[in-house]
């Protein structure tokens, strides 16, 4: 999701556009004639209620939704950001997406997603009235969540469809396109007709079927991706094969000391300056923020977003379970044998890229570049059909999601309670609409909104976590104390933009990225206060509320007095014990992950026996995984 907002940011490229060939162009086409289709196809059954429109009617196989949330994952964006990192760092880039963190889905897949899947909820702000009650403050925390999941869910919207225009101008140039409309067009637009048009095919196959159609297409773009992507690491390994790989010393190795230790300089002496300002020189400092990050991030659960709503689609908890855990198995291996396939052929082949803009050296360009030098007719139409579709997959979903918010959580709850099956799928269409339409404005104007946006975005996605990591693991926790946390949390993020060099004098020594991260842990304690302050300053949730809760989700954590109080009505109750088991599968899980990137990697830089190592252990740990977190599964559908 943050990579949507940072697209326009990363492809401001004034690459020389070739005219791609008719057959992708007939490829492409074809691919969103097909969603389309797909959309008309699930529309009568999208109308019939809203869980099937919101949710596909909770009867989505777990497999399926899997495949589509992991399609949603392989947004063009951040897969220029690791081609990049791959490129620059080698194999020790498996870590650096840990600053997502990329391993928040084991969090999910072993225990997460089933609390999540429980409580049988429609949208993440009506989980807060599930978990808080009904009272004054859960109305604060509720309104809290929604303005979140709308506004980040504009912002994504905005930034996206003018980034994908950016991209696809690359490949199809405008006075190709222009010699059919001629059109009299300001160049500065262009990349705005080419997102808006292809976001008119992503608008009508969302509103018209709702979650089956997102499934369905994601599918079709995870198989086009898939195809595309094992294409390419042939295409790299042959091209290892015969040229070699010529890398500074450490670069085919996962493994860091304190420092980073990679030197470009006798190689490509412009990737030298890059670490530079990369920062990551530090790279055990560096890591151990990331981790210390990743952990509470992870442990708060999904965002109000697309992930969340895949989550809430599956058919019971254990599913949830399932489907978060096979994001990694179709993900992962898949995206990084591209990833390594790129990065080595941008190795090989440095001096073919053209890597400028605006007159400095921009190594985010490495992909696009390299997808006009070294892809072959036919298969590029595959791969710019799936990126394309990455981005649909990505948008959809999170139109999706921002569209449940409103009409389920303001119009139905507010406005209309007691409105029709026909009222209701009438606000669907005209509120996507009206969100799609904004998200142009807003695209349009983008760099009047820039600064705004970001900042917005920024200090809502800096206050979330805290608030979000208690909510699950703490009894005496309520809405006020929610409320206050993300309030706290939102000014503290704000420091960073508003004034930086306060960063500057807390960390003289690293950059103004790296500045950030370290940072965390003053967002994360300011957020704490407020999350202490709201709670211990206000009274108890209602026992009965946390009763219901508690019953029904099931979490380990500080749960004491609420326990006591279900065992008393209930003496079969029993209360959850696995939190040993979770802390160990977590651990197994986000070793065999790992393995999952790192395997593809090394068999397309042909290093055969890191390939054999990273597969030997993500055989193992998967076997583990079956005994330890697999079998045990079924408890969450009690």
């Amino acid at each position: 999701m943050n990579s949507l907002l940072d697209f326009c940011i990363l492809i401001q490229s004034t690459a020389v556009a070739t005219p791609i060939h008719s057959l992708d162009l007939f490829i492409i086409l074809g691919y969103l004639v097909s969603l389309l289709l797909i959309g008309i196809y699930f529309a009568r059954k999208a109308s019939e209620s809203m869980g099937n429109y919101y949710l596909g009617g909770n009867t989505i196989p777990w497999y399926r939704l899997g495949l589509s949330n992991a399609s949603g994952m392989f947004d063009i964006s951040g897969t220029m950001w690791l081609v990049m990192l791959a490129f620059v760092y080698g194999l020790k880039s498996i870590w650096i997406p840990w600053l997502w963190p990329v391993f928040n889905q084991i969090f999910l897949m072993v225990f997460l997603s089933a609390w999540l899947r429980r409580s049988g909820v429609t949208t993440g702000a009506q989980w807060i009235n599930f978990r808080f009650g009904t009272g004054r403050g859960a109305q604060l925390s509720h309104a809290v969540v929604v303005v979140f999941a709308i506004v980040s869910g504009l912002g994504f919207l905005a930034y996206g469809f003018v980034g994908l225009g950016k991209f696809m101008e690359i490949f199809i140039p405008w006075e190709l396109v222009n010699g059919y409309l001629n059109l009299d067009l300001d160049p500065a637009y262009i990349p705005h007709f080419y997102g808006i048009t292809f976001t008119i095919f992503a608008v009508i196959y969302t509103l018209l079927g709702g979650m089956n159609s997102i499934v369905w297409a994601d599918v079709l773009q995870y198989l086009i991706m898939t195809v595309s992507a094992i294409a390419i690491g042939i295409i790299a390994f042959n091209a290892v094969g015969a040229n070699g790989l010529v890398t500074p010393e450490g670069w085919t190795s996962p493994f860091f000391g304190w420092s980073l230790n990679l030197d470009w300089t006798g190689y490509i002496p412009e990737v030298q300056q890059k670490l530079k300002e990369d920062g990551y020189e530090l790279f055990t400092a560096f890591f151990m923020m990331m981790v210390f990050k990743g952990i509470f991030v992870s442990a708060a659960g999904p965002a109000p977003n697309y992930d969340m709503q895949k989550i809430l689609s599956t058919r019971k908890p254990s599913e949830a379970c399932k489907m978060s855990g096979f994001v990694s198995v179709v993900l992962m291996p898949v995206r990084y044998i591209m990833i390594a396939g790129f990065a080595a052929l941008g190795i090989i082949y440095y001096e073919r890229l053209d890597l400028l803009v605006a007159g400095a050296l921009d190594f985010e360009q490495i992909l696009p570049s390299a997808i006009d030098q070294f892809v072959p007719v036919g298969l590029m139409g595959f791969l710019l059909a799936g990126l394309l579709a990455a981005f649909m997959s990505t948008f959809s979903g999170t139109l999706n999601a921002a569209q449940v918010y409103i009409t389920h959580d303001i119009y139905l709850k507010y406005l209309n309670p007691k409105a029709t099956q026909r009222n209701l799928q009438i606000m669907n269409y005209v509120v996507g609409f009206i969100i799609v339409l904004v998200s142009i404005f807003l695209g349009m104007a983008v760099q009047n909104v820039n600064q705004i946006l970001q900042l917005i975005v920024s200090a809502l996605w800096g206050g979330y976590t805290a608030s979000n990591v208690l909510k699950w693991y703490w009894w005496r926790f309520n809405a006020y104390g929610f409320f206050f946390g993300m309030a706290f949390g939102m000014l503290a993020s704000l420091i960073p933009i508003l004034a930086p060099q306060v960063l500057d004098n807390m960390f003289p020594a690293f950059q103004e990225s790296m500045q950030v991260l370290f940072f965390f842990p003053v967002i994360f304690a300011i957020s704490l206060v407020g999350c202490f302050v709201g709670s211990y300053c206000t009274k108890p949730g209602d026992m009965e509320v946390l009763a219901h809760f508690y019953e029904k989700v099931k979490p380990w954590g500080l749960w004491g007095p609420v326990k006591d109080f279900v065992q008393e009505r209930n003496p079969e109750f029993v209360e959850n014990k696995s939190f040993w088991w979770d802390v160990f599968n977590v651990i197994i899980g986000v070793i065999w992950q790992t393995c999952l990137i790192a395997a593809p990697m090394y068999l397309v830089i042909r290093d055969f026996a890191g390939a054999v190592i990273a597969t030997l252990l993500a055989l193992g740990t998967t076997v583990v995984l079956k005994y330890t977190w697999w079998d045990r599964l079924e408890q969450f559908d009690d």
